[in-house]
């Protein structure tokens, strides 16, 4: 399990709202970034040196704070859509190799590099900014359905990063609940609800809708 590539934002015209800007377009960079813990949301800070977020109401903050997406998953999209995906297209700050990111469980604590330790945190939810990047009709949907959205993660150690550092998985919690079936649960599926307030490593809002949402099925 390796890291290919650290990727930071290049900020550029919202697709959606051309005065707004976005930091969607995620470019890798050479040598060592450094990661380091944000604050709460609402800022726009994140956890790579040099990058940043501009919708910052929904993005950010400690629980936001690094994106991963795993290249064997850009690859398979690459077939789908018959167009070559970069390394750092869907947004990601980290793209991996041999790291199954959507079945890691929430909670779950990787070591990258020699120094820093990131929790995963939670998962992507689509919106209206990625399909007009990717200017791929229907995309909100394709990608909901696919349910491969990718962490994201806190950082537990700060340090720095480069491509090329090994990824190690140094803690795991005693849950079943991972990315993708915690995405599942709140998207399409809510009969998997049920299993999320085992995992609580998920952000505060997302507990608090799923406590909700459980209400309201009672």
């Amino acid at each position: 399990m390796r890291l290919l590539s650290v990727n930071v934002g290049k900020p550029r015209p919202n697709p959606r709202k051309a005065s707004a800007l976005t930091g969607i377009d995620k470019q890798p960079v050479d040598g060592p970034v450094m990661v380091t813990a944000p604050g709460p949301r609402g800022d726009g800070a994140v956890g790579l040196a040099g990058d940043r977020v501009y919708e910052v109401k929904h993005h950010g903050g400690a629980d936001q704070a690094v994106y991963a997406y795993a290249r064997e998953d850009l690859d398979a999209w690459e077939a789908e859509l018959s167009r070559t995906l970069r390394n750092g297209v869907f947004g990601e700050n980290l793209t991996t190799r041999g790291l199954a990111v959507n079945e890691a469980l929430i909670g779950e604590h990787w070591r990258v590099g020699r120094d820093v330790v990131l929790e995963v945190s939670g998962f992507r939810v689509p919106c209206g900014t990625f399909q007009g990047w990717l200017e791929e009709t229907g995309w909100v949907k394709r990608f909901t359905e696919a349910a491969r959205p990718g962490a994201y993660l806190r950082v537990i150690a700060e340090g720095r990063i480069r491509a090329g550092d090994a990824i190690e998985i140094v803690d795991r919690p005693d849950h079943e609940v991972t990315v993708a079936l915690a995405f599942r649960a709140v998207t399409r599926e809510p009969e998997l609800l049920p299993s999320l307030p085992a995992a609580e490593a998920l952000p505060q809002d997302i507990k608090e809708m799923v406590r909700r949402r459980l209400g309201e099925m009672a």
